[in-house]
């Protein structure tokens, strides 16, 4: 299955769900799932990106749909590659 990395910067909304509640972590990984993505790893970063999440996903149509179904809460910004 293909490997995708994605880079994530948190809007104001996304920074205050996630000092109120850090579980909303976990449950974005559901979410992923739910869409068709695996989430393989996850680190917080600091600098540009406040995460770095490396996702595997059949196709370049489920990454992208998982980041715009994410990206459209409005929560976080994405940028996402594929790994070779």
């Amino acid at each position: 299955m293909p490997t995708y990395i994605m880079l994530s910067t948190l809007t104001a909304q996304g920074q205050q769900t996630l000092v109120s509640n850090p579980e909303r972590l976990r449950a974005v990984h559901k979410d992923g799932a739910e869409l068709g993505a695996t989430v393989l790893h996850q680190w917080a970063t600091l600098g540009r990106f406040d995460f770095v999440t490396v996702v595997e996903a059949p196709d370049a149509a489920t990454i992208a749909r998982v980041s715009a179904v994410l990206g459209a809460r409005g929560s976080a910004k994405f940028e996402t590659y594929e790994a070779m």
